[in-house]
This record gives C-alpha cells, structure tokens and sequence, in this order.
C-alpha cells in the first residue's frame, strides 16, 4: 500500500478584470477497491458558487460559477489517498477471449459497443497497418501478449513530449510525427486496439513514483496530469496500459476520469468574457508526495455480511 498526497494547482491570468464563465473541474479520484480517499481540499478563486455533479460516465465533475470579475482564476485541489496497486490477475481472462479474435458477450455489447467503435478517420489504413506490423512481430493471437506488445511498441518507437496547449492529436498525427504526449499516446493505443475489435476507455489521473516498478528507468509524464488506456477483457474487466511508460497494470497510476474520448475528460475547462487579447497564460503544477507504508501491498479482503 502506498500513501499519496497531490496537489494539483491551476492559474490563469488575464490582463484586465474579466467576467468568467462556467468552469468544470475534474480533480477527484475515483475511489474503489484499490483506492481509498483519506482527505480532501479544494481552493477556487474569485469565490465561487459551487456544487457537484456525476456526467454520464460517472466521473466527480466540480461545477463553479461566478459572480465577481477577476484578472485571475485559481482552481487548486488536494488530496490523500491509499492505493493499493495489484497487478492484474490474468488468469481471471474467460478462456474464449484469450486469443484473438473474439467476441464480448452478447449481454455486454450494448453498453460496450461505443467504446469499441473507431473514432478517429483513417483513410489510408495507417493506424491499421501499424497494428498489423506489431501483431506479426510479436508473432502470437494470444490477447494479452498483443496488448503488452503494443503497449511497449508506442513506448520504443515514439518519443515523448510534453505540451501544455490544449486538445488532443489525432492518431495518424501521432503515428506521422512520431511523438506526442501521454494523452495523445492513450488515443493512439485506444484507435489501435479498436481496430481489433477490443473495447478501450481514455483515463485521465496522476503518475506517482520515481521509477518504473522493474526499476529499470524513469517514468515519464509526471508533474502533471497523466493519461492512459484501459482496456476490457472478459472475466477481467478493465485492466490498465500506460503506453507512455509501457506500464501494465494500475501501479503508478491514480485515476480521476474515465471517458470515451479524450474531449470528455479535461481536468479543467471553461470561458471568459473579454477583450480576445486579455488572456495573458495559464499555469499547472502539480506535486506529489509518496510514503509507502509497511504491509502486505495488497487491499483489505472483501468480507462478507
């Protein structure tokens, strides 16, 4: 079990009072069986009218408007959590889905359906071809040496960056630049394992730690939000992949948001009514605290009434 504090800061400045409009912060983890929210903060500034809301996905989103105009808007959030990160028990996968293709269950279609679906064009089959190349490699139909293999094929074959502007790089940008950002990695995984016909999810959080959990190297991406994907496997559920450090499983890895696009899951979005040249920047930052503490590393058991 691993302790972690997080504070994650957002400012942005204008050159004038301006009149904002409603903004939506997601900043709450998603507390479950493998994490467990010890305390919260929040700090929004000018004041602000606030409450809570639940969107479709089920993601915490704090709504705040305002009254009062200011040359400045803070939105800071912090909090403890315990996270009990496990790796993923693969011999949970139902025997049909070990090898692909497959089918999901009838009964789990309709609900997984929109998470299967392709959303990005790809008129020229590029994402497809690259998904092809890595398959052949790693020369198996087994479904999760497919998934590990491109997990570590986006991490090996294109390089990270970090940018602060907003929006999301569609997947054949990526794949023709040959670099991007966690979040433009996670869209790219998502395209690419929907072309096999697996249902995949954006996930939006925080990256803890100093290094990757064999030790071998640095993670990349932290100081700031992290995106990854999850992926649903029958008997399973939704395992985790971090292409951006071809990490497997949740280790490392606190979720706030999960979505079916990128769009949908911004830690902060929202309007200003002003002069168009009153925006002067934002910035981010973002600390974590780790304490590990000294136990089994795994969750409390599930009892039984």
């Amino acid at each position: 079990m691993a302790l972690i504090r997080i504070s994650h800061q957002t400012v942005y400045r204008y050159r004038e009072p301006v009149q904002f409009g409603e903004h939506r912060f997601m900043c709450r983890p998603r507390g479950s069986h493998d994490l467990r929210l010890v305390e919260t903060g929040l700090t929004v500034r000018p004041t602000p009218k606030l409450r809570w809301i639940h969107d479709v996905f089920g993601n915490s989103v704090l709504v705040a408007t305002f009254a009062e105009k200011a040359s400045e808007l803070v939105f800071e959030s912090t909090f403890t959590a315990e996270h009990y990160p496990v790796d993923p028990d693969v011999e949970l996968i139902e025997p049909y889905a070990e090898t692909l293709p497959f089918t999901y269950d009838a009964s789990e279609i309709p609900d997984l359906s929109r998470v299967m679906e392709r959303h990005y064009p790809d008129p020229r089959h590029q994402v497809d071809a690259w998904v092809r190349a890595v398959c052949a490699e790693a020369g198996t139909a087994r479904t999760l040496e497919v998934l590990f293999a491109i997990t570590r094929a986006i991490q090996a074959q294109f390089a990270y960056e970090s940018r602060d502007d907003e929006g999301t790089r569609t997947p054949t940008d990526t794949l023709a630049r040959g670099s991007g950002s966690c979040r433009d990695f996670a869209l790219f995984m998502m395209e690419a394992v929907r072309s096999l016909g697996l249902a995949a999810r954006f996930v939006s959080g925080y990256l803890y730690g100093d290094v990757l959990p064999d030790g071998a190297a640095a993670v990349v991406g932290g100081g700031a939000t992290h995106a990854w994907v999850e992926v649903y496997l029958p008997g399973a559920g939704w395992l985790p992949f971090d292409p951006t450090n071809a990490i497997i499983g949740g280790r490392h890895l606190i979720r706030v948001a999960t979505a079916r696009d990128p769009s949908q899951a911004a830690p902060l979005r929202g309007s200003y009514v002003g002069p168009a040249d009153a925006y002067l920047g934002i910035t981010v930052n973002v600390t974590v605290g780790v304490v590990h503490v000294p136990d089994t590393g795994t969750a409390p058991e599930a009892s039984v009434p």
